[in-house]
């Protein structure tokens, strides 16, 4: 396994080279990694290992053995070279830089070096490398943390101090302040910290608020601790006392938006002027090469501050008003062209990607247009990229707000106000020239040209979408005669300029929407983080839609709300949403306010087909969209989504584009739908589009078509289980009828099994029982009832509501607990009788379920004519051959698990595999090739049962069916300890159990239980019980009376084999109890013959051996009662050979034979009285 990395600074981790995650189950496992990963390359002694990952708990009796088997685990998940072996315990192994505990102690080393060299922005560029690495609560797995978690949490504070202290040496006071107020919030007694903040607040030109902020820090000591203030918050009070005195890290010069000389300010972060090119604006060097450019002598450029980090996205307080175009006493104090860009009140999270395209953009077009839904960001981000380019804009950067014009003739006004223009003067001109000129400046749309001519300029229009059209026009005048002028504009719609390049605004990933709701939150509530309540955080960014003025309108309710209560109040986000800044815009001051102003910009048709939309869950293509939406959806899609309301993006397979809603937009559309009173029709619409949907794509499971139909059911379930939802609040029993039964062999498929069962037995309840006691018999139904049209009568109707029943009973592993009653074992006999053997519809899925009922009844005699009856009846119907290709498959299943009965299995099984290699149905290829590889293991062909089920693992992986994938590993796994390739086998079994695809069958359960019969015959007993231990914790399926057994019997074996033989008796006692079940003859008919060798291994020991005899009888009657060509395994071969042993050791060969030959003779029941 190539070499993983490790994480300890929160939940403990492992990740490969490529950064995926390596599973690592289990708190005691992750407990054990963070031991070891904290001694990186040490050995670790077991006692300590023992102490440190049980905690306080009790250790278990056999902790030197429990530790061992915890240790084989984590070697099975990391690889076996992870974990060495040393004198007296354990070493992790692997070098301290691969372990991010490691790394932020050395990196942190470093950036504390750094800055005590006079460095601090090489210093800056490694603490944040350092405090990059911390992601949640450090040491989070390890049970006793406190004293070792106090050492680290200070020594990251450390960093952070150093970090901050770098930043205010490298001018960045302003941007440290939010984070430095929050720390000192947090730990208001640390001297340093405050002195820190103090200086960032003088630094940014807040004397008078640093001076109070001293008074407050004094107060708190004195209160506290009743002590002064340190000598250096004394020394800096005594600098802010008298201005212009400025001493220490982070000092400034010329006034408050000043740098020192030689130090890098906020220019240090802009593109460096170029040669003229084609456009002004193409890419740039980067800033960090362009710092180190500036600076020759510095090795590391200057780092943006840790609050920068990828941290947030547009806030709606940020908007800075548009004034004249004198420049602001910002702009004149920075160097660099004019600019009315006035400084953002918040820190910037996210979004370096879209800057870095942005800027290519501007490099690449004259027009740029930023698109997406209101509350996207797209004002921020335009402002931020701006001043990525501005040192390239030679004239300056302007921003023109238009949001507050009403009338699109003003459009031009407000644009000639922003860039400063309203007193152009054309110097150097004649009387002539003058007066034409003066004439001329009664036309905004002039004077505009003649100012913006000459110049290198970028121009931002900042919401054009409503007066789209008079912004057009004037930008397409401008560009045409200002062959020096960019534009960016952004919008909730294009412009449709000539030469426009659209980029849209995307909302903000998850884990920079968790940053931004975290900084926000901070801001709100001091104190406040995501990793509180991770969980709640998560949901409320996902459903926000990742939109981050919705996500601060979040953060700002978290001065009443927790994320919890946030996160659960989001189905009436319209209430919650509400209190924004009160400096913005009106319409950015609530969520409804945001999606009222596009609502207002859209038609009747448009209006119209965005209410119904909102009846769709998880999109929809174009012909669900008319289908629902009427014969304007064509059109209004085209204007949704040019409007950012509707986002279109291409499906995938089909190479259709898929239209979908935000969960905002879907809301507030769903309101509208509800105050016009036409929500019934649309979603009667919808169910009845997806209902013939699901009916249609149904058959295409079963042929060449499987792939796209599987593809379509999944992009289409969220639809159809709105339909299916629908169907049952409305109690239309024929609805959710059709779509169960069209549905329930993608279910089947998939391995859907609790979806089965959940929506089959909702579907039950909306009719009769047809299964009840005093129902008829079935009549024959040679159609499948999904083919025939809605509403079913009769026959059709009667069956339909039987295979309901039947889907709901083939999911009943799911459930075994409530089959057990009695009022279920009457209904299985009525299932059982209903149908006579071959009618047509049970040749068919749901019908064909009808045969677990018989074989639940233990009526094998029955189950055989049944399942001969229905190939027949599929060899001479037509139409059947998919049909005959199942049954055949089943019976192979059958015939494989019951030597005794006539047939071939292997025979049937090739005969099932031709005809679905023929239809093109992959999954029944792999079944086949399943049921063929299983015929071959019980006749002890191993090899080629491996052949089979590695061809059968191959066509459930093209298919995508993991969970299939997973079954047939646990299979192949089991064989392969029988072909002697033992060790391959067990590695397979073991990636069957760390996978998580077979959990839901019984993939994982079986894989459990030979993976423990494999480590109990090669002396592994802790660990083989470990493997049933949690195959009884975790598994319904243990409690169902076969499976029951099995693990029985394998524990009783263990019990003998460690010398625990009255334990093991008793265990054998209940096993053989569960062997009689009729049920457990009919599908493992040597059941009884394998518990009876385990008791006779337990017998031999006993009572000092006295009970010799009776083991070697049961051992007699074992090998009598063994069903006829019964092929062992290498697990009941080994159980045997040591049953044999122990009983020859206490008797001699004659007494051994003789008792031996006298068990041969007994019945089932007198050898089980032996035990």
């Amino acid at each position: 396994m190539d070499p993983v990395r490790y994480r300890i600074l929160g939940t403990t981790q492992a990740l490969r080279p490529d950064g995926t995650l390596v599973p690592v189950g289990g708190a005691r496992l992750r407990a054990l990694l963070t031991v070891l990963a904290l001694r990186a390359g040490r050995a670790v002694p077991a006692g300590l290992l023992v102490d440190e990952v049980w905690g306080d708990g009790d250790p278990p009796a056999d902790a030197t053995g429990a530790l061992q088997a915890l240790v084989g685990r984590l070697r099975r998940a990391l690889g076996a070279d992870a974990v060495a072996s040393v004198d007296g315990g354990y070493r992790l192994a692997a070098p301290p830089d691969d372990i991010d505990l490691h790394r932020f102690e050395r990196l942190a080393g470093e950036g504390t070096r750094a800055l005590a060299d006079d460095d601090p922005a090489k210093a800056a560029v490694v603490l944040d490398d350092a405090l990059d690495l911390w992601r949640g609560p450090v040491l989070a797995d390890l049970p006793d943390r406190t004293a070792e978690a106090a050492r680290l949490q200070a020594r990251h504070l450390d960093a952070l101090r150093a970090r901050h202290t770098a930043a205010l040496a490298l001018g960045h006071a302003e941007r440290s302040l939010p984070e430095l107020t929050a720390l000192c919030d947090t730990h208001p007694l640390d001297e340093p910290l405050q002195s820190l903040r103090l200086r960032a607040l003088r630094d940014a030109g807040r004397a008078a608020e640093a001076l109070a902020a001293y008074e407050d820090v004094r107060r708190l000591l004195a209160d506290r601790l009743g002590a002064d203030p340190g000598p250096e918050l004394r020394q800096l009070h005594g600098e802010l006392l008298r201005p212009g005195t400025r001493g220490g890290p982070g000092a400034v010069g010329d006034g408050a938006f000043g740098t020192r000389p030689g130090t890098p300010g906020q220019d240090a972060f802009r593109p460096p002027p170029r040669p003229a090119a084609d456009n002004a604006f193409a890419p740039a060097p980067s800033p960090r090469d362009q710092d180190a450019h500036r600076r020759p002598a510095a090795t590391h450029a200057t780092a943006p501050h840790p609050s920068d980090r990828p941290a947030t996205g547009p806030h709606p307080s940020d908007r800075p008003a548009t004034g004249p175009a004198t420049a602001t006493a910002a702009a004149v104090a920075a160097a660099g062209p004019p600019t009315n860009l006035r400084a953002r009140l918040t820190s910037f999270v996210g979004r370096e990607a879209d800057i870095e395209a942005i800027r290519g953009d501007l490099g690449a077009a004259r027009l740029v247009t930023l698109l997406g839904p209101g509350g996207a960001g797209k004002t921020r981000l335009s402002q931020e990229a701006a001043e990525v380019v501005r040192d390239v804009a030679r004239d300056g950067v302007w921003l023109a707000e238009l949001a507050p014009v009403d009338a699109p003739e003003a459009v031009p006004e407000a644009v000639l106000t922003a860039v400063g223009a309203r007193e152009t003067v054309l110097y150097g001109a004649g009387a002539e020239a003058m007066r034409a000129g003066g004439e001329r400046h009664d036309d905004p749309v002039e004077r505009l040209t003649e100012h913006c001519g000459r110049r290198r300029m970028l121009l931002i229009l900042d919401n054009c979408e409503h007066v789209v059209e008079a912004a057009a026009r004037l930008v397409e005048a401008l560009l045409e005669r200002c062959p020096g002028l960019t534009v960016l504009a952004t919008s909730r719609e294009p412009l449709g300029v000539p030469g426009e390049l659209l980029r849209p605004v995307e909302p903000l990933p998850e884990p920079v929407a968790l940053r931004l709701l975290a900084e926000r939150g901070a801001a709100a509530r001091p104190g406040f983080r995501t990793e509180e309540d991770p969980e709640a955080c998560a949901e409320i960014c996902r459903r926000l839609d990742g939109l981050p003025l919705a996500i601060e309108l979040a953060a700002a309710r978290l001065r009443m709300l927790t994320a919890r209560q946030i996160a659960d109040r989001l189905d009436d986000r319209f209430r919650l949403l509400t209190s924004g800044s009160r400096t913005v815009l009106p319409r950015q001051q609530t969520l409804r306010a945001v999606v009222d102003w596009s609502w207002e910009l859209l038609d009747a048709d448009e209006r119209d087909v965005l209410r119904r939309l909102s009846v769709f869950a998880g999109g929809c293509d174009l012909a669900a969209a008319e289908a629902v939406c009427g014969p304007a959806a064509f059109d209004a899609l085209g204007s949704l989504v040019d409007k950012s309301l509707v986002v279109a993006a291409p499906s995938g397979a089909d190479g259709g584009m898929r239209y979908r809603l935000l969960e905002t937009v879907a809301e507030y559309a769903g309101e509208r739908l509800d105050e016009t009173g036409a929500r019934e029709p649309a979603e009667r619409a919808h169910l009845t589009y997806y209902r013939e949907l699901a009916r249609t794509t149904d058959p295409l499971l079963r042929g060449p078509g499987q792939l796209a139909a599987i593809e379509r059911f999944e992009r289409e379930g969220e639809n159809i289980r709105a339909a299916l939802q629908r169907a049952v609040a409305a109690g239309d029993e024929q609805e959710t009828i059709c779509l169960v039964l069209s549905m329930a062999w993608y279910w089947q498929v998939r391995d859907q099994r609790l979806v089965a069962r959940n929506w089959s037995r909702q579907a039950q309840a909306l009719g009769p029982d047809p299964f009840a006691s005093s129902a008829p018999p079935a009549a024959p139904v040679w159609e499948r009832c999904v083919d025939v049209p809605l509403p079913w009568t009769g026959e059709v109707l009667a069956e339909a509501r039987r295979g309901v029943h039947l889907v709901h009973l083939a999911c009943m592993d799911t459930e075994l607990d409530a089959w057990q009653t009695p009022q279920a074992q009457e209904k299985l006999r009525v299932i059982a009788r209903t149908y006579r053997p071959g009618m047509p519809q049970t040749c068919r899925s749901p019908g064909i379920l009808s045969l677990y009922a018989v074989m639940l009844s233990g009526d094998m005699d029955r189950l055989r004519e049944l399942i001969a009856a229905t190939v027949r009846t599929c060899r001479e119907a037509p139409g059947l051959e998919w049909e005959l290709a199942a049954g055949l498959q089943m019976r192979a299943n059958l015939l494989a698990n019951r030597a005794d009965w006539a047939g071939d299995a292997v025979r049937d099984a090739d005969e099932s595999l031709e005809i679905y290699r023929r239809l093109g149905d992959l999954w029944g290829t792999a079944e086949a090739l399943s049921a063929r590889g299983e015929a071959h293991e019980r006749r002890g062909e191993y090899l080629r049962a491996a052949a089979d089920y590695e061809e059968a693992i191959a066509q459930a992986e093209r298919l995508g069916a993991r969970a299939q994938t997973a079954v047939l590993g646990a299979r192949l796994g089991s064989v392969l300890l029988d072909s002697g390739e033992a060790e391959r086998g067990e590695r397979l079994l073991r990636e069957v159990i760390d996978s998580k695809e077979g959990s839901g069958n019984q993939a994982m359960p079986a894989a459990r239980l030979f993976l423990a019969g494999r480590l109990g015959i090669t002396g592994r007993i802790a660990e083989a019980r470990e493997q049933l231990r949690l195959l009884r914790e975790e598994f319904g399926i243990a409690h169902f009376v076969v499976f029951d057994a099995f693990i029985l019997g394998a524990e009783a074996w263990l019990d003998a084999v460690d010398g625990h033989y009255e334990e093991s008796l008793a265990k054998t006692r209940r096993a053989l109890e569960h062997a009689g079940d009729p049920l457990s003859q009919a599908l493992a008919p040597h059941m009884r013959s394998a518990y009876l060798v385990t008791a006779a291994t337990a017998l031999a020991g006993v009572d000092g051996g006295r009970r010799a005899p009776d083991a070697a009888r049961c051992l007699g009657a074992a090998s009598a009662l063994l069903p006829a060509g019964h092929v062992m395994s290498a697990v009941e071969r080994e159980v045997g050979r040591v049953a044999e042993e122990r009983i020859r050791a206490v008797l001699c060969d004659t007494a051994y034979e003789t008792a031996y030959a006298e068990g041969g003779g007994l019945s089932p029941e007198e050898a089980t009285a032996l035990v």
